[in-house]
């Protein structure tokens, strides 16, 4: 779709709920296909958040033709995703497998269906244009640090940027994402949840030898830690925070010389600080939020996050309402983006949704088996409180959903940003990130 296509589709569609439902009606009959029309959860959670934002015609209009025109740049987030086959899942479960065999078949039909399932597919690529994204840097390895559970889900997404490179190629360059803007496509960016060690204790050097192979993979981010502690820090989650160990400080010259960037998004406050004060290249807290605006367990202090602008990094906001706070909405997203441009400028600010698009599609209508209670996860510490309640107002987390990019767009415009910061905001920062890090 070319950006004039894109606005007048996306104008109506954004349009609608001031004007009624009965709109889509004739906008079928018009032929226009943007998803934002057409597909009523898309446009459920457009008319929420535009009852929040309640721009103006010309912001809309404006707002819209930026997005367009801009490169949009998730700087971590999940993308649209296919449903699950509940027949092939209870299938599996009645033959007796094991709970990891579950576990890797409900995650991976979401994130490859859509290669071989046309409807899924159409499905896919309809989130992909309503949302106006051109790439995401797609979490595609679980938390942790065993290579071979991160490898799992890598092999996922490199499974889908094969088959699907015509329209969604892989991306390890900022010039390929540029590439793909002006092609019309979107493209993915890989990184993991974790550091791969090989765990067997023997020498530091050892230990590191797997951030090379996966940055062959095409891997170019990695968390330092998720919530809890592990071999190179505290993380987000812990009662007490040590911050960096000493074997920390050679990961985080590993990754730069390897150029894989250092996200501690999930790190706890010291391990970030510690780390940003020791990158010789742009690091990141790829999706998180200003502590001072919302003291949770996943925001940045002030401390921290002057520390990773001085590396020429950047913090991603995120869309996670709890972690925001205020509202839980679209507005508090806006907030956050707002005190991060105002206290540290506008080169060190970006967006990381951390969420995606789940398809509307049911393949049919088969019954799961009942499972036992599951414990909680190794990696889940998630300390009472911290997972949020539910938002009093029921707009608030439709009106940050993933496919409501470009209102992102016209909520900055609103929040009066010029159109320079925020095609920073949108994906340059990411672009220059990305561009420092490249070994």
């Amino acid at each position: 779709m070319n950006r004039r296509s894109f606005l007048s589709t996306s104008l109506v569609a954004a349009t609608a709920p001031f004007i009624g439902p009965a709109l889509t009606v004739p906008a079928r009959a018009a032929g226009l296909s943007d998803p934002a029309v057409t597909n009523e959860k898309i446009a459920a959670d457009r008319t929420a958040a535009l009852a929040l934002l309640k721009p103006s015609p010309k912001d809309l209009a404006h707002g819209l033709e930026l997005h367009a025109s801009s490169v949009v740049l998730d700087t971590y987030g999940f993308g649209p995703g296919a449903a699950v086959d509940n027949a092939v899942l209870a299938a599996l479960m009645n033959s007796g497998a094991s709970e990891q065999e579950i576990a890797d078949a409900r995650e991976d039909m979401p994130m490859t269906r859509f290669v071989t399932d046309a409807a899924e597919r159409a499905e896919y690529e309809g989130a992909w244009t309503a949302a106006g994204v051109t790439a995401i840097i797609r979490n595609s390895g679980e938390e942790g640090n065993d290579p071979l559970r991160l490898m799992k889900r890598l092999a996922r997404w490199v499974y889908v940027t094969d088959r699907l490179r015509e329209r969604f190629p892989k991306a390890v360059k900022a010039d390929e994402i540029v590439a793909a803007k002006k092609a019309g496509h979107h493209a993915i960016t890989l990184t993991t949840n974790g550091v791969p060690l090989v765990q067997q204790w023997l020498t530091t050097s050892d230990e590191m030898r797997y951030i090379r192979v996966f940055a062959e993979l095409g891997v170019r981010m990695m968390h330092l830690t998720y919530n809890r502690r592990n071999p190179i820090g505290d993380g987000c989650g812990e009662a007490f925070d040590g911050g960096l160990s000493d074997f920390g400080q050679q990961v985080v010259a590993e990754l730069n010389r390897q150029g894989v960037i250092a996200d501690c998004a999930h790190s706890s406050q010291k391990t970030g600080l510690d780390a940003a004060k020791l990158s010789k290249k742009p690091m990141v807290a790829s999706h998180s939020c200003a502590a001072a605006l919302n003291a949770h367990i996943r925001a940045k202090n002030d401390e921290v996050i002057t520390a990773i602008a001085d590396t020429g990094g950047l913090i991603g906001v995120c869309c996670i309402g709890h972690f925001l706070g205020g509202n839980n909405d679209i507005v508090a997203f806006l907030d956050h983006i707002d005190y991060l441009v105002k206290r540290f400028g506008a080169a060190h600010v970006g967006i990381g949704t951390d969420t995606g698009y789940a398809s509307r599609l049911k393949p049919n209508d088969a019954k799961l088996p009942a499972r036992p209670l599951q414990r909680v996860r190794w990696e889940a510490l998630w300390p009472p409180g911290s997972l949020g309640g539910v938002a009093k107002d029921p707009r608030a987390a439709a009106s940050l959903a993933w496919t409501n990019w470009p209102l992102f767009t016209v909520g900055l415009v609103q929040r009066g940003h010029s159109d320079a910061t925020i095609q920073k905001i949108l994906g340059t920062n990411m672009l220059r990130v990305l561009a420092a890090n490249e070994s």
